[in-house]
């Protein structure tokens, strides 16, 4: 059987499968999964194009990272063919531990497990079923290889993850300011001292590159609407789980009921965990929530339907931290129009913050190569003043309340 496939991708045009292992995972039904995982979350409620998936946005990566050791390579980078399908797999599953919609489920049905946790156990059990082979791709997305570069490549600041996220969210989003020129940065890549490093002809680009993400994330990523429907469904399932553990007879497919019937955190998150969640997709949250809107339950019911019906909660952004007692008068009026307790009340009335920073200068930093062979921090060898104020990290506070009537 040929496994040397291509694929059409609305960005990059013809993407080439590199070998059969890659082909196998991606027929594996764990990464198959990804088609059913939307990429951006509750973001389609803002920007209706934006229905790609983590299928789309993995199949990406893998073709940036053949680009970029194609690149190195030229350029006299030593990458063995381990090496290369070592990072062609880690960038390949580096997000197969998403959950539906994509962040949600880490912070309500499932306690403070990130994605990355169970990307990790994913490959793990990879690693058995395919007999080892992923054994160096698994170094590699841990950062124990020893070769820092790699690690770089996978999960860095200018990492082959971003640099096709940003060009492929603003294509479906249609937000023309996150469009990166990704090809050119990863043309100028190179390697020093085992580490990454770009050449100065590519500094415009890596400027653009920080610009783009901060304002893909704050006309995208951190949209107030996007953020109101998130949070919305963030306490749709900490509801749905509060209700069940209560003794309520709710009705769900069989993988979201069993994050329902138990308590899962990191440290009992097993074998039969993994396989269950490999089951749970965005489909198994909207069916459940097409159900629970009709459900015996104020809370419950009506948070559902403005999901739904996408009649989201009004939502304002702040410079400073949201006072107490204006929470409270928003829950006191609720409270009284419709009999309800405080508790139940705080479902629709609720603060907290987002946070920007383009630029992370306590992480691995993007270096310059100069000509004359020094290499500086990009901050430092850019003339664009505004690149040091990217790197401070800029706070909102948020409130949501209802608009009206529920």
């Amino acid at each position: 059987m040929n496994k040397l496939k291509i694929l059409n991708d609305p960005i990059y045009g013809f993407i080439t499968i590199p070998n059969s292992l890659i082909f196998d995972l991606i027929q594996h039904k764990y990464f198959q999964r990804l088609r059913r995982i939307t990429q951006m979350g509750m973001t389609y409620l803002v920007y209706p194009g934006a229905h790609h998936t983590r299928f789309h946005h993995a199949i990406g990566c893998v073709h940036l990272m053949q680009q970029a050791v194609n690149v190195l390579r030229f350029k006299g980078v030593t990458i063995s063919e381990e090496e290369e399908t070592g990072l062609y797999v880690a960038i390949l599953l580096h997000d197969i531990g998403h959950g539906p919609f994509s962040h949600a489920m880490e912070h309500s049905i499932v306690n403070n497990v990130s994605h990355e946790e169970i990307s990790l156990l994913f490959m793990e059990q990879l690693n058995e079923e395919f007999n080892g082979s992923l054994t160096l791709a698994i170094q590699i997305f841990k950062g124990e290889y020893p070769r820092k570069f790699m690690y770089q490549l996978i999960s860095g600041q200018m990492d082959m993850d971003r640099a096709d996220y940003l060009k492929r969210d603003s294509f479906y989003t249609g937000v023309a300011e996150g469009n990166i020129n990704s090809e050119r940065l990863i043309t100028m890549l190179n390697v020093v001292d085992d580490a990454l490093v770009i050449e100065e002809k590519g500094i415009y680009s890596v400027e653009k590159f920080i610009i783009a993400r901060r304002l893909m994330y704050w006309q995208v990523y951190l949209h107030k609407t996007g953020l109101a429907a998130e949070q919305l469904l963030i306490r749709v399932l900490k509801r749905a789980k509060e209700l069940h553990d209560l003794g309520h007879q709710l009705q769900a497919s069989k993988a979201l009921m069993y994050f329902l019937n138990n308590k899962i955190s990191t440290d009992n998150f097993n074998g039969e965990t993994l396989n269950v969640f490999s089951q749970l997709d965005d489909y198994d949250i909207v069916t459940a929530m097409k159900q629970w809107q009709y459900y015996d339950d104020f809370v419950l019911s009506k948070l559902c339907e403005m999901i739904i019906n996408r009649n989201l909660l009004k939502i304002k952004l702040k410079d400073k931290s949201i006072k107490a007692k204006t929470l409270d008068k928003h829950i006191a009026s609720l409270i009284r129009d419709y009999n309800i307790t405080k508790h139940e009340a705080e479902y629709f009335v609720f603060s907290g913050s987002i946070s920007n920073q383009a630029y992370q200068l306590k992480t691995t930093r993007i270096n310059i190569l100069h000509k004359s062979g020094k290499i500086e921090d990009i901050i430092r060898a850019s003339d664009q003043l505004n690149l040091k104020a990217l790197s401070k990290p800029v706070t909102k506070y948020y409130i949501c309340h209802p608009k009206g009537k529920l």
